[in-house]
């Protein structure tokens, strides 16, 4: 039981994290793929601080994963089970 609460839990968070447009918009972009922020601003259409800031509360939140190449940043959806939650929505 305390293994389903830890579930019901982690996915309340990340829809509450998800709930914002443009955040949506940002992982369905993702989808299982690794973009740079380079990428992810001209998919989305917007301005770059603007999805550096949506990026750094996914980040925060331990929805994305990051890494570093030179000096560009490279996300990608740290879990696999909130891209099956997207793909059902």
């Amino acid at each position: 039981m305390h293994a389903i609460n830890d579930d019901i839990e982690r996915a309340a968070f990340a829809l509450k994290a998800m709930s914002n447009p443009l955040r949506l918009k940002i992982l369905c972009t993702l989808g299982d793929q690794e973009l740079s922020v380079q990428d992810i601003v001209e998919h989305v259409g917007t301005t770059q601080s603007n999805v550096s800031q949506h990026l750094a509360k996914l980040k925060d939140k331990n929805i994305l994963a990051a890494r570093r190449d030179a000096n560009r940043i490279f996300y990608r959806v740290n879990d696999e089970r909130l891209l099956r939650l997207i793909s059902m929505m």
